[in-house]
């Protein structure tokens, strides 16, 4: 099995930070490394936590430098985009203030405009955070089909000149040419299993080898103004520990969230037609979290804006797939009006008798 590393490096970045923080590591500080991303981050089929490519990746760390002292933050949260990152990254990873942080979203958001635009977001407020982190993109792939969102987080990752890898150009060519049994790393074509976490994390540990080596008189890079519009930088998330909608029918979960991945808490739930949430808030972009069932039938409910019920936005409870419920996040109002908006989320089907309830989770707002 050989993997040719060295293409698996999809662009090498301005290597300042990471030569700094490398140079705390080897000063013997205390430091923090952070992984924010989806399911793969959050270790899905991984047979232990310590067996994902994220623990593997922390675990380099403390054995290329055993002088320093070295915290894990797993912040993945499988079935979700950059655009919900965005929303969480102050509560889920920089509030832990990471010195270095992987983003991983490549095969959660689709390859279109809108998610680079999120990832943008996502990419420019780890970047800023006052900690100032050093930041790696990894770019993980379907083995089945080599999709993933690369061409557009990468050019991300060339316009802030920031390190990053690909498992698109370093293992999928080797499934490919049958020299590695999908089966052997994978057993749904996405999510790793130990051997594929390993192999995952390997591409990671070259390129931070080839960093660590590296001789560089790289300096801090200029910030440079957005590609996108960046209409999600700024994301808010509203739920019930900091926002009161207006309520006709629906219960708070008043359940305590014990840690990242436990993601179904902190916002309201009812089954009875007519039941509504209103929230009215400030932006030009809304999106609506919900919960997606595997246990059916479930409530069906419309998102209305500015109470524009002939463009309302179906949110449909019952998920057709079965690996588990579904933390769904629909954007349903894209590049609008800067201002105040309302937005009511009214259940059109529901009864006492169903099996399961309309779980909203969360309303998500943000502005250029």
């Amino acid at each position: 099995m050989q993997i040719e590393y060295e293409r698996g490096i999809s662009n090498p970045g301005n290597l300042y930070r990471m030569k700094k923080l490398m140079a705390r590591a080897e000063a013997g500080e205390t430091l923090n490394i952070g992984f924010l991303g989806g399911s793969i981050t959050q270790g899905c089929l991984a047979s232990a936590p310590e067996l994902c490519y994220a623990y593997r990746v922390f675990q380099w760390w403390e054995k290329t430098f055993p002088q320093a002292k070295f915290h894990y933050i797993n912040a993945g949260i499988g079935g979700t985009t950059s655009h919900f990152g965005t929303a969480r990254a102050e509560s889920d990873l920089l509030s832990h203030r990471p010195d270095f942080v992987i983003i991983e979203f490549s095969v959660n958001d689709e390859s279109t405009e809108f998610f680079r635009e999120t990832y943008e977001g996502l990419v420019r407020r780890v970047w800023q955070d006052k900690n100032e982190p050093a930041v790696m993109l990894v770019h993980n792939v379907y083995y089945n089909n080599g999709g993933n969102a690369q061409i557009m987080h990468g050019q991300i990752a060339r316009h802030y000149q920031l390190p990053a890898v690909s498992m698109q150009s370093s293992i999928y060519p080797e499934v490919v040419a049958g020299r590695i049994p999908n089966r052997e790393i994978t057993e749904d074509d996405l999510h790793p299993n130990d051997k594929g976490h390993e192999l995952v994390a390997s591409v990671i540990t070259y390129a931070l080898d080839k960093i660590r080596m590296a001789q560089t008189d790289d300096e801090e890079p200029e910030f440079p103004a957005p590609l996108t519009q960046n209409c999600y930088e700024k994301a808010v998330r509203l739920d019930n520990r900091n926002y009161e909608p207006e309520n006709y029918g629906f219960v708070k979960d008043t359940r305590v969230q014990e840690e990242v991945k436990d993601c179904f808490k902190n916002g309201w739930a009812a089954k009875e037609k007519g039941s509504s949430l209103t929230f009215t808030v400030q932006g030009s972009e809304i999106a609506v979290q919900f919960k997606r069932c595997v246990t059916q039938p479930a409530p069906v409910a419309l998102a209305i804006v500015d109470h524009d019920e002939a463009h309302a936005v179906t949110l449909d409870a019952n998920f057709d797939e079965d690996w588990g419920d579904s933390l769904t996040l629909t954007p349903v109002m894209v590049h609008g009006a800067n201002g105040t908006h309302t937005v009511e989320v009214r259940l059109i089907s529901g009864d006492e008798t169903m099996p399961a309830v309309f779980e909203l989770i969360s309303v998500i707002t943000s502005e250029k």
